[in-house]
């Protein structure tokens, strides 16, 4: 039985009952359109119940099941839709970009150059090549493709992105930096800031009594990577403020005096322009080999590590290497499928001898703590860390810190604390390519898959370097 098949006959509203099939069907993709999802899937419940092969009608529930992060789902759907006749190339395209999500590379290629002979001049293919080269680490054809993409849809702002990251990727910073500008503009981007008549900052020194507004824009990790740029900032405007979530606000305030700081919007001075923290590197027209450099630019509190020096102490055994290890980032970062883990992909780190963990993990993936099953001790401390400060005090008591991409890598770089950075096949741009150093942190050593989802064979190096680590 098809997973359409297995569907109980959802009951409709009178007025719709009546409708033909073709009508139905309007009705439905103006639901979808409008993200009226459940009416939507009860509709398509209703055509599928007498007509469970309809191509049109499981390609729509596939696309509601994509939207729902349901990929798996999606891409059953989607297949029985193609083999129902559902090939146009907008439904191929859907396709090839859920098989992106679910991994299957190859598969989604295929996909889109389908589309891409049927519809030649669909920006949008086009577009979902990129995103597929990209992630097989394809950067040439990847920028080809995005190219394209802009060439017959010049505003789209997705392709910009993506070949922006993608030459920034590369090392190609200045043109990089311009397309990175689109971020912004991408459909269901949350904006940078409420609407204002006033302009973006273009870099040029300010007078006396014009303020300038910096808005921390972004992630944690990037805050801390872009705020090495304050400094310069500073030095073009002589009033400064900075609107930053309430998270980072001391640690920033602390180690970038001068600025006014600010967590609400209504508390915003008046301002003559802006600028966000992940603008200011295009300003400063930064290359590779002029990445600012300032050394251990984040510094613990003397009393905060004395005080987890002591707490640590009391809960690891002694004379044991003591590396910190975090394992899942931001669930709803856009790249988390591929950069995240379960803390059970690190059981080969349980066999190390010499070594005890101190996890670092906060969020949901901190509970996967109580199913650690390893002879070398772990400890957990989520429920103790509080603040950033809290967690750059344990980073200076610690031996090593261990991560896949999150804040933690920054904070860590940023304090000039050794870490290994576990990264994806397909690493954010910052990481560049084909190098264990980092231009943006001297302290970090990265550590890269040979293939997609590669995890257990990283795994077991990194275990076996920690090894080595540990008798040093």
């Amino acid at each position: 039985m098809s997973a359409a098949q297995s569907l109980p006959v959802p009951a409709l509203p009178p007025g719709l009952v009546a409708l033909p099939l073709n009508e139905l069907l309007t009705v439905a993709r103006e639901y979808v359109d409008a993200s009226r999802f459940d009416a939507a899937d009860r509709l398509l419940g209703h055509i599928l119940a007498t007509q469970p092969r309809h191509g049109e009608t499981l390609h729509l529930k596939g696309y509601i099941a994509f939207k729902r992060n349901r990929s798996e789902e999606a891409a059953t759907l989607m297949e029985l839709a193609l083999a129902a006749g559902a090939g146009q190339p907008r439904q191929l395209c859907n396709l090839g970009e859920v098989y992106r999500l679910i991994g299957r590379l190859d598969e989604g290629l295929t996909m889109t150059r389908r589309a891409q002979a049927l519809a030649p001049t669909d920006p949008v293919a086009h577009f979902n090549e990129s995103m597929l080269r990209y992630e097989r680490m394809e950067p040439e054809e990847c920028i080809r493709a995005a190219r394209r993409a802009i060439q017959l849809k010049p505003d789209m702002p997705e392709a910009h992105m993506r070949l922006g990251q993608t030459l920034l990727l590369t090392g190609a910073f200045q043109e990089g930096w311009d397309e990175y500008e689109w971020r912004y503009q991408i459909s269901g981007a949350q904006p940078l800031m409420p609407k204002t008549d006033k302009p973006q900052w273009d870099g040029a020194p300010l007078g006396d009594g014009q303020t300038l507004l910096l808005v921390a824009d972004q992630g944690y990790g990037d805050v801390i990577m872009f705020a090495r740029y304050l400094p310069w900032a500073c030095s073009r405007a002589k009033s400064v403020a900075i609107a930053t979530s309430a998270e980072l606000r001391e640690l920033l305030e602390r180690h970038f005096p001068g600025p006014t700081y600010f967590t609400r919007w209504d508390a915003a001075p008046p301002f003559v322009a802006y600028c966000p923290f992940s603008g200011l590197s295009r300003l400063h027209g930064t290359r590779p080999d002029s990445i600012p450099q300032p050394p251990a630019y984040l510094r613990p509190l003397p009393d905060k590590v004395a005080a987890w020096r002591e707490r640590l102490d009391a809960l690891l055994p002694p004379g044991l290497k003591r590396v910190g290890i975090a394992w899942a980032g931001r669930p709803t970062h856009n790249n988390d499928r591929n950069r995240s883990i379960d803390l059970a992909t690190m059981a080969p780190f349980g066999h190390v001898p010499g070594v005890a963990y101190v996890a670092l993990q906060k969020g949901p993936a901190a509970a996967q703590v109580a199913d650690w099953r390893g002879p070398a001790p772990l400890v957990g401390l989520d429920a103790q860390i509080e603040t950033f400060d809290d967690t750059l005090a344990i980073l200076e008591c610690l031996d090593m810190l261990v991560c896949v991409d999150t804040s933690l890598g920054h904070l860590a770089g940023a304090a000039g604390r050794p870490a290994w950075v576990m990264l994806p096949y397909a690493p954010d741009w910052r990481w560049m390519m084909r190098r264990e150093d980092s231009p943006w942190y001297g302290s970090l050593r990265l550590l890269r898959q040979e293939g997609p989802k590669a995890w257990p064979a990283l795994i077991a190096r990194v275990a076996s370097e920690l090894a080595t680590f540990a008798t040093g």
